[in-house]
C-alpha cells in the first residue's frame, strides 16, 4: 500500500498505514481484522540495527521483524481519510532545520527499523510527541537514539556531543543523552521491578544515576525529568507495537515492557503523555496471519525466556 512522505526538509520520511493509525487515534491499536501479517519477500536483517545477532537470539528477531500487515482496502482508505483529516486541522510542525543539518551532515541513519528506514521511526515519533505531549519538546522523541539504540549501534561519535548541544535546550540535552541508558534498563527486569514494589514511595525518589551509553560518562536525572523521560518511552513503545494479533503475542518482550510501563505511570499518577491502548488479557489465536514453526515455538516460550532472548539481542 503506497504511503505519502511526511516532508521535512532534507529529511526523506515516508509514514506507513500503522503509524497514520497511531497519529490519527493518538495510541497503539490491535488491528487484527483490518490487515493480514505476511512475511517480508525480501527481508534482509543484516541491513537493520540487528544484523549483529548470531544464533537463538537472531532467529527470535527475525521472527519478529520479518513480517508487515497488508491492509484490506476499507481500512487502508479510513486510515489515510481520518491522516489527511488530521493533518489539514493539526498539522505536524516543522523540524528545527539546524537539527536537520546536524542528522544530514554528521550523522549516520542509514540503518533500517525493519519496515522502514530508521529516519521513518524517528520523524514519527516527532510527530507522535508533537500531537499527544505538548507541553514537552517534540525534538527530543527526534533524537532519542542519537546516542546510542539498544542494539549499540550508534549515529554520531562521542565527539559531537558538544556540538549537538548548542543546538538543543538544557532539557532537551539531558533527555536526550538519559534516553539510551534508561532504555537499556527497561532489558534489566530489576529496574522496572524496583520501581513498581515501591510505587508507593517513588515520590520520596531524588534522582537516578546512570552512564551514559554512547561514552559512559556519569549522568544523573532528576525525579520530575525521569518522569518525563519514561513518557518519551510510552511513546517510543507505540511504534514497536505488533501490527495485529497482540493476544498472540502476548509474550513479546516490547509488548510486556509497554504493558509494565504503562501500569506503573497511571498507578504513580505520572501519565502525561497522551497514549491509547488496550493490552490483551487472555491468549488468543490470531486473525489474518500464518505463523512459521519458528513464530510458534516463541509463541510457547514463557514471558521470562522471551524476555532474556530479547536482553541478547
Amino acid at each position: 500500500m503506497a504511503t505519502n512522505a511526511d516532508t521535512h526538509s532534507g529529511l526523506d520520511a515516508t509514514l506507513n498505514l500503522q503509524r497514520k493509525a497511531a497519529l490519527t487515534g493518538g495510541g497503539a491499536f490491535d488491528h487484527a481484522g483490518r490487515v493480514r501479517v505476511e512475511r517480508m519477500a525480501n527481508f534482509d536483517m543484516s541491513r537493520t540495527i540487528f544484523g549483529g545477532l548470531e544464533g537463538l537470539p537472531k532467529l527470535f528477531m527475525a521472527e519478529k521483524l520479518g513480517k508487515e500487515p497488508v491492509w484490506n482496502d476499507r481500512a487502508a482508505a479510513e486510515v489515510e481519510a481520518a491522516y489527511a483529516e488530521a493533518q489539514a486541522t493539526h498539522p505536524a510542525p516543522k523540524i528545527d532545520q539546524r537539527l536537520i543539518d546536524f542528522m544530514v551532515a554528521e550523522c549516520d541513519f542509514s540503518m533500517e527499523h525493519a519496515d522502514g528506514t530508521f529516519l521513518e521511526h524517528l520523524v514519527f515519533c516527532h510527530n507522535y510527541a508533537a500531537r499527544y505531549y505538548p507541553g514537552h519538546s517534540s525534538n527530543v522523541a527526534l533524537l532519542h537514539s542519537i546516542m546510542g539504540t539498544a542494539t549499540n549501534t550508534f549515529a554520531m561519535d562521542a565527539a559531537k556531543i558538544p556540538e549537538l548541544r548548542k543546538l538543543l535546550t538544557d532539557f532537551e540535552a539531558l533527555q536526550v543523552e538519559v534516553f539510551p541508558s534508561t532504555l537499556r534498563l527497561f532489558y534489566n527486569n530489576e529496574f522496572l521491578t524496583e520501581l513498581e514494589q515501591n510505587s508507593h514511595r517513588l515520590h520520596k525518589l531524588d534522582a537516578l544515576h546512570l552512564n551514559r551509553v554512547i561514552d559512559n560518562e556519569p549522568l544523573t536525572i532528576d525525579t520530575e525529568n525521569l518522569w518525563i523521560n519514561l513518557n518519551y518511552h510510552l511513546m517510543h513503545f507505540v511504534d514497536f507495537m505488533p501490527p495485529a494479533n497482540w493476544g498472540t503475542h502476548r509474550s513479546d518482550p516490547l509488548l510486556q515492557m509497554f504493558q509494565r510501563l504503562s501500569s506503573l505511570l497511571d498507578r504513580a499518577g505520572k501519565r502525561q503523555a497522551q497514549v491509547e491502548v488496550t493490552f490483551p488479557t487472555a491468549k488468543a489465536a490470531p486473525v489474518g496471519e500464518d505463523r512459521t514453526v519458528m513464530g510458534r515455538i516463541v509463541g510457547l516460550l514463557p514471558p521470562s525466556v522471551s524476555l532474556k532472548l530479547a536482553r541478547k539481542s
